[in-house]
């Protein structure tokens, strides 16, 4: 897996689904999350939005820039994205409050996800992780 990761980082010019392959690779070949290689994702996405500058990429590399520089500079991005009607960024952005220990704005964040939230599986989710602030 670390092979895939490394061509398309670093060989010739991949495409869309070969990064994407890579991020994969670099998650599945970590033993449990904290051993994942964010710097080597964060380069990924770097590489992926070069060819796909859309907002869910910038997105997906603010989650794996909170691992790496911490969840104030990927909020930062985050905050610049238009992504006002998507689920995952009021998530994202309910994660990365809840990192910085700002639990009313989280729980409003968590609000806007649970409302937007697609299915039963995911408004679950997002209601434990609301309920698991408190009621600070």
């Amino acid at each position: 897996m670390e092979r895939i990761a490394a061509v398309a980082a670093g060989q010739g010019h991949p495409g869309r689904y070969q990064i994407l392959a890579a991020i994969n690779a670099v998650h599945t070949s970590a033993m449990d999350v904290r051993d994942t290689d964010w710097s080597q994702v964060v380069t990924l996405y770097d590489q992926l939005a070069g060819i796909d500058p859309s907002p869910i990429v910038a997105l997906n590399r603010a989650v794996a820039l909170a691992e790496v520089d911490g969840p104030e500079v990927a909020l930062a991005v985050v905050d610049r994205l238009d992504l006002g009607g998507y689920h995952a960024y009021h998530a994202t952005c309910a994660d990365l409050l809840r990192r910085l220990g700002r639990s009313a704005d989280a729980r409003a964040a968590y609000e806007k996800a649970i409302e937007l939230a697609g299915n039963s599986a995911e408004v679950a989710y997002l209601t434990r992780r609301r309920d698991q602030l408190g009621l600070n």
